[in-house]
């Protein structure tokens, strides 16, 4: 770990993003140029006392996962997302199968999406960042680990907190659609990846999964109509669009209302009260 190399890039990177690059406001009063540490730290859910031991050279080495949250946090190039690794003592991660790092380009369509649910979901159905609405309407994925952090993963062995989202009727087709992507995941990923350990965990914890696994369906899409259910307000109609990346290996998925429909108006409720209980 070169520390003065990596605090080094931290100081300048966050110098040359200012607060509307990643979806902040600027203020009226505001005199640092860049970004404050308290700013990336919040971006990238750590603390502002670690981010800010890493650029003072004395803090610990990052994990791979807390430099996939700093190279989204300040926007950073694959290349940048590449040096970023290497400085802090770790390997630059596989372009091909690494599924944590958010393109910049990806990261700056959904900072401009402030008044509707948005996130951006790996082939795993890992959410790598989502915005307020989203975590408002599905609950804030950024506290889930390991294989806990696919959805996949958790809708099989924590089905009384992952399926209370959709109404009882659309949990046995969602399960089949579930393990079709997974499928398409794990024949692009190959055994030895996060797919296959998903996999080889869901085949001895659920039988509900292997039965589905042997049918060998394969398909990844998303829905283009759905209903969800928030505990507080309730049923809400959405459709459903997703953008993908270039290697189809992320996506970028936008729910959205008919305007001047029930479910905008629940919408609308949710994106001003925030993460708020109603």
């Amino acid at each position: 770990m070169d520390r003065e190399a990596l605090a080094d890039f931290l100081v300048r990177r966050r110098a040359q993003l200012k607060p509307s690059d990643v979806g902040l406001s600027t203020g009226a009063r505001r005199r640092t140029a860049g970004l404050r540490r308290e700013e990336v730290a919040q971006l990238a859910a750590m603390s502002t006392d670690y981010y800010a031991r890493l650029e003072q050279q004395r803090g610990p080495q990052p994990s791979v996962q807390m430099l996939a949250s700093l190279a989204r946090a300040l926007r950073l190039t694959p290349d940048e997302r590449d040096y970023l690794h290497r400085v802090s003592g770790h390997s630059a991660p596989d372009r091909t199968v690494f599924t944590d790092y958010v393109h910049p380009g990806m990261l700056r369509v959904l900072d401009r999406l402030e008044d509707t649910p948005a996130f951006v979901v790996s082939v795993l159905d890992e959410v790598l960042v989502q915005n307020e609405p989203a975590r408002a309407l599905l609950g804030d994925a950024s506290g889930f680990e390991g294989l806990e952090r696919s959805g996949i993963y958790r809708w099989f062995t924590a089905p009384d907190e992952e399926r209370g989202r959709y109404p009882r009727p659309d949990h046995e087709h969602r399960s089949r659609v579930l393990v079709a992507s997974l499928r398409a995941a794990y024949g692009a990923l190959g055994e030895q990846s996060r797919a296959g350990d998903i996999v080889r965990e869901l085949i001895t914890r659920s039988p509900e999964f292997a039965a589905l696994w042997e049918v060998h369906e394969v398909q990844r899409r998303f829905e283009d109509h759905k209903v969800l259910i928030h505990p507080e307000i309730g049923a809400i109609e959405v459709d459903c669009q997703a953008l993908f990346t270039e290697d189809e290996s992320q996506a970028l998925v936008v729910l959205t209302a008919a305007p001047g429909s029930d479910a905008a108006s629940k919408l609308e409720l949710l994106r001003v009260l925030g993460t708020q209980r109603v």
